[in-house]
């Protein structure tokens, strides 16, 4: 049997390491359009500054990425992040420090008296077990108030999405504290009775010596799969039993094909096959963002945390920053430290479309304005995704539910990608080893 995997991304990567788990005897090709793998997952190293074009790694309280880590031998690449990440900040009026515990937001300048009580109060808002879907916005005005959502969500939403609470379903997006309210009552009824915060980020914060492309090149070689760079597939159609792939100087056929690419290159492939599963993924949103390293020889702050994200109210140029020496410390050379400042999203979709410079002074003048810094680095990296993380709004589910049905009257044919279902590491992971299990078995 010949499998098929289209996407050299994690999501393809980790799907066809599983295809191999599971079907050692089957023969795996991986086909991959650009000349290296890691899809968005790339580690950029500038005069000895290591700079991640997306993702810097994912949360241990999940088991998902962990146990690839495990099966796959990379365990000695893997890195634990600095104590310090755990300290972080929101820029709203002023730089704040985020509450870590119940005296802490007790104290927190973040919400005023009323806002706090607002917050404590959700005890008593009734739960709301069935219903239609809403927003981020709608639900957290609902359950914790104005204040909290317009400071705190607002601000979580833009560091993981980079969007906003209204354009967000938390249905999709925060499944988990959909479920707490719904089996439980209530957020705090739910936290205190599973006695551990399963809708918070929770976890630590892991990643990759080196950089996450440690890894994904890592899962090139561990897959032991055909892997074909500068294979780019243009082409999907039936071929009697099998499936035909082609492209510019491509033509592979198998009987089972992954599709890891994302939502708009699925559509695309599509297209011929099932022209409603191909406009409902062209539906499929993205938000554009701009990624910007800065790395200097010497900066007075002290970069002890996490870094910063910025609510909506604060009107700043930019969606937060990445404290990177702080968290990882091999991401900069010794004594030296580096950030990585976030531009666009759904906040301003044309801000990342700017030029390098444009892009450079923006990431200059919004580190100047939250964190007062306003030495000149010696090293930059940027990089723009004109579609960069998938948003998942109200409606996202239902039409993803679609897709999937009519994409099981194709035979042999399987998706997976952050489009669908989740958008973090150890989501894709998950995802692309469900999706292997069952390109395996139908």
């Amino acid at each position: 049997m010949r499998i098929a995997v289209v996407g050299g991304g994690i999501s393809g990567l980790s799907a066809a390491f599983y295809v191999k788990r599971r079907r050692p005897e089957a023969e795996v090709v991986l086909l991959e359009r650009d000349a290296k793998l890691g899809g968005t997952m790339q580690t950029v190293e500038v005069d000895g500054f290591r700079f991640e074009a997306g993702s810097n790694g994912f949360l241990s309280n999940k088991p998902d990425t962990l146990e690839l880590v495990r099966e796959s031998g990379a365990e000695p690449l893997l890195m634990r992040s600095n104590d310090a990440a755990r300290l972080r900040y929101v820029y709203s009026d002023a730089l704040h420090r985020l509450p870590e515990d119940a005296m802490s937001f007790v104290r927190t300048p973040l919400l005023s008296l009323g806002g706090k009580l607002r917050v404590l109060g959700e005890v008593l808002v009734p739960a709301r077990r069935e219903g239609s879907e809403e927003t981020l916005q709608q639900f957290g005005y609902r359950r914790v108030g104005r204040e909290f959502t317009d400071v705190f969500l607002d601000a979580m939403v833009a560091g993981i999405y980079a969007s906003t609470p209204d354009r967000i379903s938390v249905n999709a997006a925060f499944p988990l504290v959909v479920r707490l309210e719904r089996e439980y009552g209530g957020l705090f009824k739910g936290m205190l009775k599973k006695r551990k915060k399963e809708a918070g980020p929770g976890g630590v914060l892991m990643s990759f010596v080196r950089g996450v492309s440690t890894f994904t090149e890592h899962l090139g070689r561990a897959i032991q799969a055909d892997v074909r760079l500068g294979a780019e597939v243009t082409g999907l159609a039936r071929d009697g039993a099998l499936w035909r792939l082609t492209g510019p100087g491509l033509e592979v056929t198998a009987d089972r094909v992954i599709l890891t690419t994302p939502a708009y290159v699925t559509s695309r492939l599509l297209a011929p096959l099932d022209a409603e599963a191909s406009e409902r993924l062209d539906r499929i949103e993205y938000s554009p963002i701009a990624v910007i390293g800065l790395g200097y020889e010497r900066l007075a702050h002290p970069l002890n945390g996490f870094g910063l994200l910025t609510t909506t109210s604060a009107r700043k140029p930019i969606l937060g920053v990445l404290w990177d020496s702080s968290i990882f410390p091999d991401r900069a050379p010794p004594g030296k430290k580096s950030l990585r400042v976030m531009i666009g999203g759904q906040r301003d979709t044309e801000l990342s479309a700017g030029s390098e410079e444009a892009l450079l002074a923006l990431a200059r003048r919004g580190v100047a304005e939250t964190m007062g810094v306003t030495e000149t680095p010696s090293a930059t990296f940027v990089q723009r995704w004109s579609r960069g993380i998938p948003n998942y709004p109200v409606g996202h589910l239902a039409n993803v539910d679609a897709i999937f049905e009519r994409v099981r009257g194709l035979p042999g044919l399987h998706l997976t990608a952050n489009a669908y279902y989740g958008i973090g590491l150890n989501d894709c992971v998950s995802q692309a080893r469900a999706c292997a299990e069952r390109a395996t078995t139908d």
